[in-house]
């Protein structure tokens, strides 16, 4: 039985297939270096991260222990539990970013991860920064304390010796209403003012205010050594007080001698206040003018009588007049700016560090930068990872593929797989019983 003849091929028809994109090869090869130095670069970036952790907690012991007071052995056990507690969350926070928020790719799940990354490092600043910068700066910064309180006494002690000076030098006043009285009372031992020479009741009257005002004249004078010699002893403490904040040796025991010094001129402060004789001028001008003891008229004639009488009622009037000017002067010296109240707080370095922060910027910067650092290297990560994707062309997607373009890039793979099938077909055709 004769095989059958073979049927002639039929000419296919021309399909097109359409233009699929392929990877970009020079793309690939991008990205495959990029991962090869990302994988070096692993190798050693959490030796890396501990090593900045645990130098962090090494600063953040340094810290607590200027916060505790007592130097036994559970104060020390105490402040390395929790420096130990600060460079683990520290490493593993970081870890957990370097790790999860460059292999994100939605948007939603970065912003998340970016807002946890900047309250952990709010958290971090909070915990472990601000002793680093005690640790770096706390004694200059303690120091720094001191020097300002130092500034500060000298301000009030400086205002309190001019403010009791100002009230010393009220003797002048004193004196020149003092002189002022003597003169008329020797103008009525001569019978200039009442008309009748002698000494009687208005000279009694004059001599008896004059008496007063020498009285107070006197106790302005005395009060002169004091004021001078509570602000030279002031001054000499300010030296001292100058001294330690500068000298070299163990902060606590500076310390301690700094606040003996500032209690001592504190003390000085208030004694200056206190001899400021402005208050007694001012009470001894109003006694000037209310007291006032009346002498019995000795005229022999009710004319003298009448003449001394008159005399008498200006003089008074007179008397009025120079104790309110001597109260007015009196009243500015005690309007004058009181010193401020100067008090000395003692303050740990961490607490001084914060205070007076903006003195140590650099120190700042270097202790947020050590727990902070790591920031960094998530965000090249997250560059790199996205420059390898875009590389590959991965999370590329052509949003605008209508269903006809579907159906036409489904028919074209269609026609592959036949095309594929033909010549398999020829190569192996099927056998026949005859055969």
């Amino acid at each position: 039985m004769s095989s059958p003849s073979p049927q002639p091929d039929r000419a296919q028809p021309e399909r097109t297939i359409p233009d699929l994109a392929l990877p970009d090869r020079a793309g690939d090869r991008y990205a495959r270096e990029l991962e090869r130095h990302l994988d070096w670069l692993e190798s050693f970036t959490s030796t890396a991260l501990g090593v900045l952790s645990a130098a962090s907690g090494i600063y953040t012991y340094l810290g607590v222990r200027t916060l505790l007071d007592d130097p036994g052995m559970w104060t020390t056990f105490a402040a390395l539990a929790y420096s130990i507690a600060v460079s683990v969350g520290i490493f593993v926070f970081w870890s957990y970013l370097l790790r999860l928020l460059p292999a994100v790719r939605s948007a939603a799940s970065r912003v998340g991860l970016l807002l946890t990354m900047a309250l952990g490092s709010v958290a971090i600043v909070a915990m472990s920064s601000w002793l680093n910068a005690a640790a770096l700066a706390g004694g200059a910064a303690v120091e720094t304390h001191m020097a300002t309180t130092v500034q500060h006494y000298q301000t009030s002690l400086e205002r309190a010796h001019a403010n009791a000076v100002a009230g010393q030098s009220l003797s002048r006043d004193v004196a020149r209403v003092r002189q002022s009285f003597q003169d008329l009372s020797e103008q009525e031992a001569g019978g200039t003012l009442s008309g009748f020479s002698g000494r009687g009741a208005v000279f009694r009257v004059l001599t008896q205010k004059s008496a007063e005002l020498q009285a107070l004249e006197a106790q302005l004078d005395q009060a002169e050594a004091p004021i001078e010699a509570t602000f030279s002893q002031g001054n000499t403490i300010l030296s001292q007080m100058r001294g330690i904040s500068v000298e070299p040796g163990p902060l606590e025991d500076r310390t301690v001698r700094f606040s003996e010094d500032a209690v001592e001129l504190a003390g000085l402060i208030t004694q200056l206040r206190q001899l400021n004789p402005a208050p007694l001028v001012s009470r001894a001008a109003q006694d000037l003018s209310d007291a006032v003891v009346l002498p019995e008229l000795d005229g022999s004639t009710a004319e003298m009588r009448a003449g001394q009488s008159s005399t008498i009622n200006s003089v008074l009037g007179l008397v009025a007049q120079r104790a309110q000017t001597l109260n007015d002067a009196a009243g500015a010296v005690i309007a004058m700016p009181a010193p401020d109240e100067a008090l000395y707080t003692p303050m740990s370095a961490a607490d001084a560090v914060i205070a007076y922060a903006g003195n140590f910027v650099p120190a700042w910067a270097g202790a947020i930068s050590i727990d902070l650092l790591p920031a960094v290297l998530v965000f090249i990560i997250m560059v790199v990872q996205a420059a390898i994707r875009s590389g590959r062309g991965e999370g590329h997607s052509d949003d605008r593929m209508t269903v006809g373009e579907l159906r036409a890039a489904l028919a074209a793979q269609d026609l592959l797989h036949r095309a594929d099938a033909v010549p398999h077909a020829r190569q192996n055709p099927p056998r026949t019983e005859d055969s």
